[in-house]
Formats: structure tokens, C-alpha cells, sequence
């Protein structure tokens, strides 16, 4: 069964956070081992600071009201047990197991508990993530059932204890083993650990205090976010059991690709295709960047084929300080695979106009790193 905390500060279910103050230090003055050293007031003091601390948080006093108990277990929580009153942590599970006695029972797991988290996969295209947006998404979690308010309980009946654990959540049996009788303990199969049971339940969500339903949240996805982040909403996930506190919703971004531009990290790659003239003689392109519209991009003449034109700032900004990444501009040079008599004609004067440039076979002694007569080199020559 729960745990009275309001009882054992001595106020009632209403008692504002200076009662409960005020009540803890009144109980403080008599309790406390520096002024009471025998032992019960010892154990006295360890219930009424863990009733404090419980009734002081307003999530965990939430769950209290509900019915709950959110310490969940005897060990480490103030009220005692071998696991927390001599700090010799799960010994007392190896001392239950083999002797059935001389250990605190684990005690019943608390009917209310926390939800669990939830993920949600949403498509943005580049723009999108560019310029950020918010986005009305359909989410399908438990939620609290309005009928119960989370009790699980219908109408004014209450949580009864359990006929088969007594209250206790867990049953024990007796088995034979080499080391003698062994005393195992489990949870109990009718109550599933909780120690009680709702022997009238609410008509809705059958006595889970939560039922399944479909909503539509708003979601603000902020400019810059990239394929695989996540955008975190506090508590819209799961309700937990009893009506317990809802979890995380996390909005993962699933970056769609663009026709034109390829993203790494914060710069945008694009790759221009300029005629052979445009190259030699210089031209200007029109770029429709994501964030700032036409843009200029200026081909000095005299570009060569795989030459990359960085425009600082024009590309992606970044989550958490806005600074934008850059605009690559690979250069790729056509030449014409046909030519017409007069266009042939033009080339040959340029060509004897030009004379003096003709083809050459270069050394590859500094090739680019990684490129084929670089592992050529590496190969013949061990450099």
C-alpha cells in the first residue's frame, strides 16, 4: 500500500508548501539525532525527511495525490530496509534468497509511474531546414483518461489491497537446493507488484488511468537543423501507468535532398556548367541560393575546368549561433562535341592566332594526393 506522507508530517492533503515547512521543522526539533539519539527516533526522523522531500516536489506530491508512491522501493529512500538503513546495497536480495528473512522485502512497485518517451520522424525539405518553420504534426500517445483523472478508479471506489500478496506486491515460495531451502520472492502475478488492486474500474481506461489518443501539437523546428537531429517537446509523450508523468517527444528531421544543392554541414555545394567561351572570356551566373535569392556568381576569365568559386556566407546557418556556412561553386567547363563550319573555322584562326600553345605530357611527380599516379607512385617507388 502507499505510503501516508501527509500523515507523517501530521498535515492534511491541502497543506501549502510553508505547512509542510513548518510542520518538517516542528517534528525536526524532536527527532533529529543530534537532539534524540535513541534509535526509533533515529528511524522517525529518516520517514518524516523522506515524507518532506516526496510532499516538497511538486511531481512527486502529484503522484501521491494520484494514489501512487514515488519511491518505489524501500532501499535508499529514508524509510529504512537493509539495502539503505546499512549501506549494503543488493546484499539484501542475496540474504532474502537464501535464508527468507533477515532482509526488508523489496515492497510494492508504485501503481503511478513515468511514461516513456516517444519519437517522431518528420520530412523537411532544404528550404525548410534553412530558414526553420513550425509544423503542425499528428502525434498518437496515451494520454490522461479525463474520466478518472488517472485514478483508474470509477466513480468514488478505491484501490482495495491485494488477497494474494496482502498488500506486500510480491508472494513468496520454498524451494529445495543443494544449499538447503531456498526462500524465492516475485512479484505478484494478480496485482503485477503494486500490492493492491482496483476492484471496481473505471469504465474508460479500464483502471490503467491513461487511453489512446490521436492529437495534433505544433512544432517549432528552428533554422539550420540537419538530416538526423532531433528537436525535443517536454512531456507531450507517453502518460505513464496510473497517470503517471508524461515523457519527452522527440521530432527527429529527416532532410529531403535538394535539385540543386548538396549539403555538408553548414556549406552548400552546387556545380555550374560554363561553355568554353564563358570560361576563357568570363560571364556571369544567376544562382537561386536557398536564403538569399538571385544571386550573382561572377566566372573571372580565364577559369579552368574543376575551379570552385566560395561565396563566404551564403549558405547554411548554424542551431545555436546563427553563423552561416559557405556557398561552393564547382566550375565544370563543356566543350562543344560538334561544331558547324564557321564555329570550326573561327577555332582554327584562334588556334594559329595562338600558335605558340600546343599540347604537353607533364610529369607526375606532385600528382593530386589519392589520385591514380599518385598510387602509381606509391607502388613502383615505395614513397
Amino acid at each position: 500500500m502507499a505510503r501516508d506522507y501527509y500523515g507523517l508530517l501530521g498535515v492534511g492533503k491541502d497543506a501549502s508548501d510553508t505547512e509542510l515547512k513548518r510542520a518538517y521543522r516542528k517534528l525536526a526539533r524532536t527527532y533529529h539525532p543530534d537532539v534524540n539519539p535513541d534509535e526509533a527516533a533515529q528511524a522517525k526522523f529518516k520517514e518524516i525527511s523522506a515524507a518532506y522531500e516526496v510532499l516538497s516536489d511538486p511531481e512527486k506530491r502529484r503522484i501521491v495525490d494520484l494514489g501512487g508512491d514515488p519511491l518505489e522501493s524501500g532501499a535508499g529512500n529514508g524509510f529504512g530496509g537493509f539495502g539503505g538503513a546499512s549501506g549494503f546495497g543488493g546484499l539484501g536480495d542475496v540474504f532474502e534468497a537464501f535464508f527468507g528473512g533477515g532482509a526488508a522485502s523489496r515492497g510494492p512497485v508504485g501503481r503511478v509511474r513515468p511514461g516513456s518517451d516517444s519519437l517522431l520522424r518528420l520530412r523537411l525539405d532544404l528550404t525548410e531546414c534553412a530558414t526553420g518553420v513550425t509544423k503542425r504534426v499528428t502525434v498518437d500517445t496515451a494520454v490522461l483518461c479525463d474520466r478518472c483523472q488517472g485514478r483508474g478508479t470509477n466513480g468514488d471506489s478505491r484501490p482495495i489491497a491485494c488477497d494474494t500478496c496482502h498488500g506486500r506486491g510480491e508472494v513468496q515460495s520454498m524451494q529445495r537446493s543443494l544449499l538447503g531451502q531456498v526462500m524465492t520472492s516475485r512479484p505478484c502475478p494478480t496485482c503485477r507488484g503494486v500490492g493492491e488492486v482496483i476492484p471496481d474500474p473505471c469504465h474508460q481506461c479500464g483502471g490503467d488511468g491513461r487511453v489512446r489518443s490521436r492529437r495534433e501539437i505544433s512544432v517549432k523546428i528552428p533554422a539550420g537543423v540537419g538530416d538526423g537531429m532531433r528537436v525535443r517537446l517536454a512531456a507531450q509523450g507517453e502518460v505513464g501507468p496510473g497517470g503517471g508523468p508524461a515523457g519527452d517527444l522527440y521530432v527527429e528531421v529527416h532532410e529531403q535532398p535538394h535539385e540543386i544543392f548538396i549539403r555538408d554541414g553548414d556549406d552548400l555545394h552546387c556545380t555550374i556548367s560554363v561553355p568554353m567561351v564563358d570560361a576563357a572570356l568570363g560571364a556571369t551566373v544567376v544562382v537561386d541560393a536557398i536564403l538569399d535569392g538571385a544571386v550573382d556568381i561572377t566566372i573571372p576569365a580565364g577559369t579552368q575546368p574543376g575551379a570552385t568559386i566560395v561565396l563566404r556566407g551564403r549558405g547554411m546557418p548554424q542551431v545555436r549561433t546563427g553563423v552561416r556556412g559557405d556557398l561552393h561553386a564547382h566550375i565544370e567547363v563543356v566543350v562543344p562535341e560538334r561544331l558547324d563550319s564557321h564555329d570550326t573555322e573561327l577555332l582554327r584562326k584562334f588556334k594559329e592566332h595562338r600558335d605558340r600553345e600546343s599540347a604537353e605530357v607533364r610529369s607526375a611527380q606532385t600528382p593530386p594526393s589519392g589520385g591514380l599516379f599518385s598510387r602509381l607512385r606509391e607502388t613502383f617507388t615505395g614513397r
